[in-house]
């Protein structure tokens, strides 16, 4: 009961709070159905329950929070029946539409208390979300930029954008390395969150990141194993999908889903429906180039060799004929020499005889030019000083002189001249 003091009523904190409490009890005696977006789940797996943290936004903004608890038993039943129609289980990021009892508790204060969740309508918020994105980006002209863009003779050095640990990357680079051609990729991992809210900020910043490099490859990949309708919302995200579009190099996508087309699948140059088949279509188009490229090789392996062996029977013709004319040129040569030498000695002899008889007849001069036949006949020869004397007029009377004949030399004295 409150005090009375000083003709004042004072109500204990316990007492307004269990008064607010009896008329939140007595106003909303019903269980209602609202329209909120799931901020956290804040699952408790020692106990089984969950307060998921609601909140409104517009434009961005939160503009409404409340707590709520998801006991145990309802929490297993409602996330069986996530798992089973959607594929995946309840998760945080999500709009939901969910029967709650509005309560309130003197000591943990106003919350709602959810006891049912519309599968439903989660399917229903993001088709809304999906066609906002497209028809947006279809008015903004993006839809199709991505897909404009010139794919590269070979996609082969790749920006992977995927999570290290998913099976979908490990099944991407089973098919790829082990290409029965071997052909060789090469790829660059940047991780990043690939489910819920937070992968949309997650995948742009690395496009970012990749943007800054683009010189060093040819493609992007996003690489995702299999997943719901709900674990791929935001990829229906307009600012994913516009950065996908608008990003200068052909991004492909291998996200595994047998579900519907996300808006970021559409607007990428490539979807395959799984990394499996992602990793096909570049060994394809991979194939694609070395078959005509193998082609060419071989054809000019065959021209090659045919030139070689044309060339090889032209050098042996060529050998043959240079075989047969050398012979023929050096019988003639042969037999051309042999009768040069044949002359030659001919004229030598006939040459040697003419030059034997001029000598001979030198010979026989020189042998009548001798003085020793000369004074033989009779005649003598007188000397002064050594030197022949010639003419009388060199002599003087007194001069001693000397006279040489065949047989003996006499001297004498001009006396008289």
């Amino acid at each position: 009961m409150p005090e009375v003091l000083a003709s004042k009523t004072i109500f204990s904190l316990l007492e307004v709070s269990r008064s607010v409490q009896k008329t939140i009890a007595d106003r909303y005696k019903s269980l209602y159905w609202i329209k909120a977006e799931m901020n956290k789940l804040n699952h408790y797996t020692h106990s089984g329950h969950c307060y998921p943290e609601l909140v409104e936004k517009k434009d961005g903004k939160i503009v409404a929070e409340m707590r709520s608890t998801l006991w145990k038993a309802d929490f297993q039943r409602i996330n069986q029946l996530f798992i089973k129609q959607l594929g995946e289980p309840l998760r945080e990021g999500i709009t939901m539409l969910f029967q709650a009892a509005i309560s309130y508790d003197p000591l943990y204060g106003f919350s709602l208390k959810i006891v049912d969740i519309d599968p439903t309508f989660v399917l229903g918020e993001l088709e809304k979300e999906k066609r906002d994105s497209i028809n947006k980006l279809q008015e903004e002209g993006l839809f199709d930029a991505n897909r404009r863009l010139r794919f590269p003779m070979i996609a082969k050095r790749l920006a992977i954008i995927s999570v290290e640990t998913s099976k979908g990357l490990s099944d991407f680079f089973k098919i790829i390395k082990q290409n029965p051609w071997g052909y060789r990729f090469e790829y660059a991992l940047f991780p990043a969150l690939l489910q819920g809210d937070k992968s949309i900020p997650s995948i742009i910043k690395q496009l970012a990141v990749i943007a800054e490099h683009i010189d060093e490859f040819d493609a992007v990949a996003i690489i995702r194993g299999g997943g719901g309708e709900v674990g791929l919302s935001s990829y229906n995200n307009y600012l994913l999908a516009k950065a996908i579009a608008l990003f200068p190099l052909p991004v492909l996508t291998g996200i595994g889903h047998s579900t519907n087309e996300t808006v970021s699948e559409m607007v990428a140059y490539k979807n395959a429906i799984t990394p499996s088949e992602l990793a096909d279509f570049l060994i394809q188009k991979f194939h694609q180039f070395a078959i005509p490229v193998d082609e060419s090789l071989r054809r000019i392996i065959e021209a090659t060799k045919s030139r070689f062996i044309q060339e090889q029977r032209h050098l042996d013709e060529l050998s043959r004929s240079i075989s047969w004319s050398s012979k023929a040129r050096l019988a003639s040569q042969s037999n051309e020499l042999k009768s040069t030498s044949s002359h030659l000695q001919l004229f030598s002899r006939q040459l040697l005889r003419e030059r034997a008889s001029e000598l001979h007849s030198i010979d026989r001069l020189l042998r009548l030019a001798d003085p020793k036949q000369l004074l033989k006949r009779g005649f003598s020869i007188t000397r002064i000083n050594g030197q022949a004397i010639t003419d009388a007029a060199s002599l003087a009377p007194g001069d001693e002189i000397e006279t040489s004949f065949f047989e003996g030399t006499s001297y004498s004295k001009v006396l008289k001249k």
